[in-house]
């Protein structure tokens, strides 16, 4: 490869030019504790503040429904188990699917060791749910439904309004991870009436280690962190000024960007350039339509996705396999999918962004297409 060329943006993004601006000042004038009330304290009080209107803006909630935290994992984390802490009275069921992320998964899998009941739905060949199966699962002790928005791996974007709905019809509070929406889509928490929502800022072109939950005013949620009353009282820990002033900048750009229109269009050119050079040897992963605009994930029929992956020294992505001595794993999201072996073993995911050229893409296109990798 004559450059390095980034095509791994539902993995992190950089970040945003917007971001980098407003974290200047805290990182030499503006260093006093938020929670002091005094001279040095206050503008980084007023400062945590603007970004989390900044973040509410994005995603259409009052500001004070949104709670700063440390990444997406820690939101998914405080949204599952503070649900669960807080209504042990009511119920001990909760509802999820197998595509779930990790940070979704595992603090299911924990609470079961505390005893709740965990039921893990089916998806169809698409990775999407079905809203009926999230219906027949409830009980009368189901405290919670977690259906992430659009998976990262795939792409595919979950029927979340008609979930949201069987939710709120049964008084059950629905939690959706959207991590790889935020700055995509739309994820204005009005639009399917969500309850709780998570933020990861690196992938929203903000830095790395900080989040955001979003809490609908009333719904009962344990803080995850206990200690002082920061957050108003459900986060403990002294906010981190600097990264949360550059979420919320981050947040504030990415508004100018819902939708993705051209990476949309560079996504699908980049498509019909694997159509072309390889036919029936690469298929697509995912909902061919209610997919995140910049994600395209293949499979390289007949190979294995890491070994693709190494003739594109230059080219970073992901593989949705593992080789494990001389064998490949496919990815969970993938097993779950139905997704063949001996097609999803050569699975490549390639995730556009705002920075993401033609010129980049044509050029990934002719070093498959020199047979030197296929």
């Amino acid at each position: 490869m004559s450059r390095r060329i980034y095509l791994d943006f539902n993995a992190s993004t950089p970040i945003a030019p917007e971001a980098i601006e407003a974290m200047r000042p805290f990182l030499t004038d503006h260093y006093g504790n938020p929670s002091s009330l005094h001279w040095a304290g206050m503008p980084a009080k007023d400062a945590v503040e603007k970004a989390r209107g900044q973040v509410a803006g994005l995603l259409g909630c009052d500001p004070t429904e949104v709670v700063f935290t440390s990444g997406g994992s820690e939101s998914n984390n405080h949204a599952i188990k503070g649900v669960f802490f807080a209504n042990r009275n009511r119920g001990d069921h909760i509802v999820t699917t197998a595509v779930e992320h990790p940070a979704t998964i595992k603090p299911c899998r924990f609470l079961e060791t505390l005893g709740a009941k965990v039921t893990v739905l089916p998806v169809d060949r698409y990775g999407m749910v079905d809203p009926e199966d999230v219906r027949k699962a409830i009980t009368p002790k189901t405290i919670l439904i977690t259906v992430m928005h659009a998976n990262n791996e795939v792409g595919t974007i979950e029927p979340i309004p008609e979930i949201a709905a069987i939710a709120r019809e049964a008084g059950i509070s629905f939690h959706t991870d959207a991590a790889q929406t935020v700055g995509k889509i739309s994820t204005d928490v009005e639009e399917p009436g969500v309850d709780l929502l998570s933020v990861a800022g690196h992938k929203v072109y903000a830095p790395k280690g900080i989040g955001a939950l979003y809490i609908r005013e009333g719904t009962k949620v344990e803080p995850f962190v206990h200690g002082a009353g920061h957050e108003a009282g459900r986060r403990a820990g002294t906010e981190n000024v600097l990264l949360a002033v550059a979420l919320g900048a981050a947040c504030e750009a990415a508004r100018r960007w819902i939708g993705m229109p051209q990476v949309k269009n560079l996504r699908d050119r980049f498509w019909d350039g694997l159509r072309g050079l390889f036919g029936e040897k690469v298929t697509l992963n995912g909902h061919p339509t209610a997919r995140l605009p910049n994600t395209l994930n293949v499979n390289f029929v007949g190979r294995v996705g890491a070994e693709v992956l190494a003739t594109l020294p230059g080219v970073a992505a992901s593989t949705g396999s593992a080789c494990h001595a001389g064998s490949v794993t496919l990815s969970p999201v993938l097993a779950a999918m139905g997704v063949p072996p001996e097609e999803g073993m050569g699975a490549v995911r390639f995730s556009l962004g705002r920075t993401t050229t033609w010129e980049e893409l044509e050029e990934v296109l002719g070093y498959l297409d020199d047979g030197s990798s296929m």
